[in-house]
């Protein structure tokens, strides 16, 4: 993340209580401002000018010290949080906090599980490019790449009969993205991101009724 934000021009500081890990992101981000002290000591964070950061993320190991900074930094600033929690087993408590976006490790480990497993599956025959799961994967959006010979090909989308719980909501067009209406038309080559509640789909004509 610290690489991402540098490399758009974002000043980022980190703050590290971990000497050896400190020296190895000092090395590792040399455009990063490293700070060797605890990331919950309200004295350092505050002389480090917290009040005034843009955002802050808190990425420590333990889910009380995330909550509690992101509550802190809540009170002093209008900075955009960012809280790490490891238990899924209250999220909808934690949701309800207002402690910005949430990370959840193992929901990003599941996901790149899924991944891996899709592309697998791609290899043998799926023609399914990317896959998210949200709203706590009862929600799938999937990115179709559109094969020759598909039944969706030139026809226009009111005409579809697609399964329930079925939205378009794009079509990539050879670089050009479409907010789909009902006269838009498939072609071969594009693209096609799919939302649904449905689970197991691996081509896209799996979006239609049998």
């Amino acid at each position: 993340m610290a690489k991402q934000l540098i490399s758009i021009g974002i000043a980022v500081k980190i703050v590290e209580k971990d000497k050896a890990r400190c020296e190895e992101l000092s090395e590792l981000l040399p455009q990063a401002m490293m700070i060797y002290g605890d990331g919950t000591d309200r004295n350092l964070l505050m002389e480090e000018g917290l009040p005034s950061a843009e955002s802050f993320v808190a990425l420590t190991n333990f889910d009380e010290e995330n909550i509690m900074l992101s509550l802190f930094v809540k009170s002093i600033s209008k900075a955009k949080l960012i809280t790490k929690v490891h238990r899924i087993s209250y999220d909808e408590i934690i949701g309800g906090m207002e402690l910005g976006s949430l990370i959840y490790p193992k929901y990003i480990t599941a996901e790149s599980i899924v991944k891996h497993v899709r592309a697998l599956q791609n290899s043998i025959g799926s023609n399914i490019e990317t896959l998210y799961r949200m709203s706590s994967d009862r929600v799938e959006a999937l990115e179709f790449i559109v094969k020759e010979d598909s039944p969706v090909i030139g026809i226009p989308l009111q005409e579809l009969r697609l399964k329930p719980n079925m939205l378009i909501c794009s079509i990539n067009h050879k670089g050009n993205i479409i907010t789909p209406g009902g006269q838009s038309r498939i072609a071969v080559g594009d693209t096609v991101v799919i939302v649904t509640t449905l689970t197991g789909l691996h081509d896209i004509k799996d979006i239609l009724k049998s």
